[in-house]
């Protein structure tokens, strides 16, 4: 389906720069257009942030016209079609036209072409199989506008034989179902990601984390989550959850505040984790070493709510945990309680201002003051330092010296 100058390209980018690529490309017999992300997301009038282009020039064919333009480019992934060019010292991808010759639910072996219509049989999803030149003349093979605006969500031809392409497709089913759809799932869709869902096992755990915490930060998560749990679609990673009510919570409340989302805090408020499940979390989706530190730490330390009103509990809490702990922990504590406390915005301006002490003792103070045991120096501070907590932060640095040969009991 062709539908002339049906998109504001101004929807998908003003750089000038990348248009006039179009113009270079077309001069040297080839065409160029936008696909995917780009242009679905502008069809929907969402904000495109990936731009991905495709071409019916070789990539060999590509590199010789830019060169020949002075367009730097970068052999990002020549053996699978794709060439970065450098514009504006932005790295925009270009992919040439492409059929499958074998697949095996991970790779793709592939073969160029300058077919759109076999390029566009190859993706995944109708919505995604949707093309635009820099005119806004649209080229649509598989109705994907038509799915688009009904809210349909369904694979191109046979969905069986999609997923197993790459069976990463499952997860990107879910997260543009939780994006676009606006009925109820596919069923053909739904069941050949259930008979094939341990074709998942087969894919990397970083590109299982990566797509699954996109789906935690879609707008339909609690209905999408519940579908993938109620199905046991990702069942070898993730039990079953019981704090969707808490979840709603938590995004109500970031909506109403304007708050930053993270996928890493909703999938903690979901599960409500204890520290060894959280540490199952963490290995078994290979969290970054932050995430870890971030997530363990959420399950560890559950303060009350009223531990952030009280202005002492809370600068010890800073001291101890540090202001991120504190930001995210205070959030997480709203939302698993369900509750918004009218002083809220004072709370968190609070965490993100209040200032955190700093302990005035350090070891060689410890020695100074006539400890030469190593092995009781960091003994004595650790019980220094309780001490000037608990005396909320006020006993000077004479006083905590004045400890050290006085009530301090060290072990011997």
């Amino acid at each position: 389906m062709f539908k002339d100058k049906y998109l504001d390209i101004n929807k998908i980018t003003t750089d000038k720069a990348i248009l006039n690529l179009f113009k270079i490309i077309e001069r040297h017999g080839g065409v160029l257009r936008f696909v995917g992300g780009a242009v679905r997301d502008a069809l929907a009038g969402l904000q495109a942030f990936d731009l991905d282009l495709a071409t019916d020039m070789s990539p060999d064919e590509l590199v010789e016209t830019c060169e020949e333009n002075n367009i730097k480019t970068i052999p990002i992934g020549i053996k699978f079609g794709t060439v970065g060019i450098v514009i504006n010292d932005k790295i925009l991808e270009i992919t040439s036209l492409r059929k499958d010759i074998e697949t095996d639910g991970r790779h793709a072996k592939v073969e160029f072409t300058t077919d759109w219509n076999e390029d566009a049989s190859r993706r995944d999803l109708t919505i995604n199989a949707v093309y635009a030149d820099e005119e806004g003349n649209v080229f649509d093979y598989y109705n994907g506008i038509d799915d688009l605006e009904k809210g349909i969500v369904h694979f191109i031809g046979n969905p069986n034989q999609r997923i197993q392409e790459d069976y990463l497709r499952i997860l990107r089913f879910f997260r543009f179902y939780s994006i676009f759809g606006k009925g109820e799932i596919d069923t053909k869709a739904l069941d050949a990601c259930k008979a094939n869902q341990a074709g998942l096992q087969k894919i990397s755990i970083e590109r299982i984390r990566d797509e699954f915490f996109k789906i935690m930060l879609t707008p339909n998560v609690i209905k999408t989550m519940k579908i993938i749990i109620d199905n046991d679609i990702l069942g070898y990673i993730l039990p079953k959850a019981e704090h969707f009510d808490c979840l709603e919570s938590l995004i109500n409340l970031v909506r109403q505040k304007k708050l930053e989302e993270s996928a890493l805090r909703r999938l903690f408020v979901l599960y409500q984790p204890d520290e060894k499940l959280a540490d199952n979390f963490a290995i078994r989706l290979k969290f970054s070493n932050k995430q870890k530190d971030l997530f363990l730490n959420w399950a560890r330390y559950n303060p009350d709510l009223s531990d952030f009103t009280d202005k002492q509990k809370l600068a010890q809490m800073l001291y101890r945990q540090g202001r991120e702990f504190c930001r995210h922990r205070f959030i997480l504590k709203c939302a698993e309680t369900q509750t918004i406390p009218e002083n809220f915005d004072d709370v968190l301006r609070s965490v993100e201002t209040l200032p955190i002490k700093e302990f005035p003792l350090k070891g060689r103070d410890i020695i100074e003051a006539g400890i030469e045991d190593n092995r009781k120096i960091g003994q004595i501070l650790k019980m220094l330092e309780q001490l000037w907590i608990e005396s909320n932060f006020e006993m000077s640095k004479q006083d905590l010296l004045a400890q050290v040969h006085g009530n301090l009991k060290v072990a011997q």
